[in-house]
């Protein structure tokens, strides 16, 4: 058994393993002070602060939660557990927890019974209904809640109520992901597994900071490179991230610019030959399009274009096209910027020509950014149709309509479900009057601050907001409904691997506080709602038979969960849907066999052009891929429509840190997490802070078009011309400073054409110093935002972050 301080080593000691072996076990333990393991329940669950599904076990004592064990025996995590896993626990305690409802009376949040805050919420929703309809209310959820009552919610407002108006957060972080699987396979779903990198001899990472965004798959990277033969390593970041110090090749191309450094790379593999034609020609359409338009990048142009060496993209090109076994993983980097959709669809493009897909070791990761992210997708809670449906198959729309025994006519779909941009601008114009906000705060995750926190606050729009925490998007509400946390109720959640988990009640939620499931059900009781034969609607009343009324809605679709159940989940391990009669055990990797979910009678969607967004009609689809193939597809680089200028001189980017998750709702009530990265700060090159006579640690301005932020300076390795600011730090935790410390006060509103994910890394900014250092930016020291100067301080947790780990002969290793 060792121990070790887990905010300074967030990664801990190494198990080297080498191709082909199994990772292994390292057992990581956090109890508080005092507690010992052996005079605790332990309650099976799995982490909620990042999208990785580390299995781990809640340990009970009293009827509170007094620390995590990570399962030796799941396939994600092999018992290994991060940072935020390990510590961010905590938060479930905190003393400002939601125990009671909350309505506005003149103008104050009072607190109030359930069932004075239920009759406004129903009274609104019925009169709104009366006058206007059901396109006057919305819902916007988020990607930490479970897949029961993603379904729940889903059937409430496509179908009970028939609005189309929903959308989950994740739109902010993965709905490229989904956006590029449909573009590429059809549907939405990952061909990957975590288990490739047990196999794969090359390992590109796009925009993928895995060493902050999952920490253990990282870990599981770093036991292979401290093997024998261990992979190489391609990464694309304009930050000296840990996986571009370990990288074979680093690229760091300009914010926005990403389609034009994958076309490049793209043209040298084609020129090249490095391609798999047999593969081509029998399992995709479209390659003679890519050709043709990749035929105009060159490395020498994307050179002028990315501000990346032309031998550089060569030498990757070259890594991607001599490896045998190359997994791809794609993150926030590619997907928050204009041609998002466009720049990750390159990257299925790299294993469709090399015939890399459905083989140990070769697979892509279009990897979501929470923990239930793929649920919100599967349910139908974030701008898609339950079960992978198509929204433009009226077969589809009927099927659904059967299971929910509605008529087809009440599942709104004369368009696609409406991305919360989108919503914000009826509720902006007055015909969205209504909004349900659950388990996110959009304002402090959403671009130009300002305007949302307008939008919120006006007369016209009734707002609800379901927590944990009165936070800043709670703090503008006309209801709070106080919600029981993670390890305060049950349900199930996917991770970006397709693995499903179940996560058992451990405690109790503090007060009054209820499961977002229960709160979910008691409005569609108190509404009255009703299918067509006039059962109540949904049916279901607790969790595991929302649960099996979901296995019934997946059932033939590619989600399949129909041969999952609680009990079977209770085992040693998360299993990958589709999980089937005829696969009992999980699927590892998708299309091994060459067979896509693309057929046209079959497909989620009809896809996209690329550049501007406009769906493709059913008929369009069928003469493109009337044999179900995977797709090819092609896009020209456009420059972002804000670029750096004499005024504006650097590109913003924003961005996540190891130590904290979203808002810091949870986080920044983790002692350990809170101290490790208390307070905002601004990335800055050497050579910018050189030219700019800024130190480390100095105060400064950034300002965009929109607002200003202050922060201190770090000095980092971050390329020249472009700022960082990490987007977790609001306002709940201070009082009466005015509105400068939040990334987003920055940022624009605007979105990718396909995928209408908003753009928090294309904006042009200005910085000024304001005063003199009084010491280091409060930034951590372990990971990206390391500072140039190696007298910093190093990040520690000191006692309060020791962490016993069991492992078999560790290797100690740093970053």
């Amino acid at each position: 058994m060792e121990t070790c301080d887990r905010i300074a080593e967030p990664w801990g000691d190494r198990t080297p393993y080498a191709p082909g072996d199994t990772w292994p076990a390292r057992v990581d333990t956090y109890l508080a002070d005092g507690v010992d393991p052996d005079t605790v329940r332990w309650v099976p669950s799995a982490s909620v602060l990042h999208s990785n599904g580390d299995a781990l076990d809640i340990a009970v004592r009293d009827g509170r939660i007094v620390g995590v064990r990570g399962r030796g025996t799941d396939r994600v995590n092999r018992g290994r557990l991060g940072p935020k896993d390990l510590f961010g626990w905590q938060a479930n305690a905190a003393p400002d927890r939601l125990t009671r409802p909350l309505i506005r009376v003149n103008g104050t949040l009072v607190e109030t019974d359930w069932n004075t805050a239920m009759r406004r919420v129903v009274r609104r929703s019925t009169d709104l209904l009366a006058e206007h309809g059901p396109s006057a209310i919305g819902f916007y959820t988020s990607g930490q809640l479970f897949l029961e009552e993603y379904y729940t919610l889903g059937v409430i407002a496509h179908g009970a109520l028939g609005t189309n108006h929903v959308d989950g957060n994740t739109r902010l972080c993965t709905a490229t992901a989904a956006a590029a699987l449909k573009e590429s396979f059809g549907c939405d779903g990952q061909p990957g597994s975590y288990t490739d990198i047990d196999h794969a001899d090359t390992i590109a990472l796009f925009g993928h900071n895995v060493a902050e965004t999952q920490t253990v798959l990282w870990s599981r990277i770093l036991d292979r490179l401290a093997g024998d033969d261990p992979p190489a390593l391609l990464c694309v970041d304009p930050r000296r991230t840990p996986v571009a110090e370990r990288a074979t090749v680093h690229l760091a191309p300009l914010p926005g610019t990403n389609l034009a450094l994958m076309n490049a790379l793209l043209h040298e593999i084609i020129a090249g030959e490095r391609l798999d034609r047999e593969y081509i020609d029998a399992h995709t359409v479209g390659f003679d399009g890519l050709r043709e338009q990749v035929a105009d990048y060159p490395p020498e142009v994307a050179e002028r274009i990315c501000e990346v060496p032309a031998a550089d993209i060569r030498a990757a090109a070259r890594l991607l096209g001599s490896a045998r076994r190359l997994l791809s993983t794609v993150l926030q980097g590619f997907y928050q910027s204009h041609q998002a959709t466009a720049a990750a669809v390159q990257v299925n493009n790299i294993h469709l020509l090399r015939g890399m897909l459905g083989e140990p070791g070769c697979g892509v990761l279009q990897m979501n950014g929470q923990p239930t992210a793929q649920n919100t997708r599967e349910c139908g809670a974030d701008g898609d149709i339950a079960g992978f449906r198509n929204w433009a198959n009226e077969d589809h729309i009927a099927d659904l309509a059967r299971i929910w025994n509605l008529d087809p006519g009440q599942i709104p779909h004369d368009g696609p479900p409406t991305h919360v941009m989108q919503m914000l601008e009826l509720a902006e114009k007055g015909s969205l009057r209504m909004l349900w906000v659950s388990a996110t705060n959009p304002a402090v995750s959403l671009p130009e601050l300002a305007r949302i926190r307008d939008i919120l606050s006006r007369d016209g729009l009734f707002l609800v907001v379901q927590d944990i925490f009165r936070t800043e998007t709670a703090e503008l509400a006309d209801v709070v409904l106080p919600a029981a946390a993670w390890g305060e109720k049950t349900g199930t959640f996917t991770n970006a691997d397709r693995t499903v988990h179940l996560s058992e009640r451990a405690v109790d939620p503090p007060g009054e506080a209820r499961a977002d499931l229960d709160i979910l059900l008691d409005y569609a009781r108190r509404m009255d709602f009703r299918d067509r034969d006039g059962a109540p609607l949904p049916p279901w009343q607790d969790a595991e038979s929302a649960f099996d009324a979901w296995k019934q809605c997946s059932a033939g679709r590619p989600c399949d969960y129909s041969g999952l159940t609680y009990e079977k989940l209770r085992g040693d391990s998360g299993i990958q849907w589709p999980c089937t009669e005829p696969a009992p055990a999980g699927t590892e990797r998708l299309y091994a066999d060459g067979k896509f979910w693309s057929a046209p009678d079959y497909c989620e969607s009809y896809g996209k052009d690329l550049i501007t967004g406009t769906p493709m009609k059913a008929e369009e689809y069928r003469a493109l891929n009337p044999g179900g193939k995977a797709m090819i597809k092609a896009a020209g680089y456009l420059p972002p429509a804000e670029q750096p200028d004499d005024q504006r001189p650097f590109a913003l980017i924003t961005g996540r840190t190891l130590y904290h998750f979203h808002t810091r709702t949870k986080t920044g009530r983790a002692p350990q997490l809170q101290a490790a990265a208390p307070e905002v700060w601004v990335e800055i090159s050497g050579a910018d802070a050189e030219r700019a006579g800024i130190a480390e640690g100095d105060g400064v301005e950034v300002a965009t078009a929109r607002g200003v932020l202050r922060g201190r300076a770090r000095v980092s390795g971050v390329r020249p011309g472009v700022l960082f600011v990490p987007f977790h730090y609001g306002y709940w935790d201070i009082d009466g400073q005015g509105h400068e410390r939040a990334a987003n006060e920055l940022t624009v509103t605007d979105w990718d054409p396909v995928s209408k994910q908003p753009l928090f890394k294309t904006a042009a900014a200005s910085l000024r110093r304001v005063d003199r250092a009084p010491g280091p930016a409060p930034a951590p020291t372990t990971a990206a935002s390391a500072p140039l100067d190696d007298t910093v301080r190093r990040t520690t947790g000191g006692v309060d972050a020791q962490v016993r780990s069991d492992t078999p002969a560790p290797v100690r290793d740093g970053r």
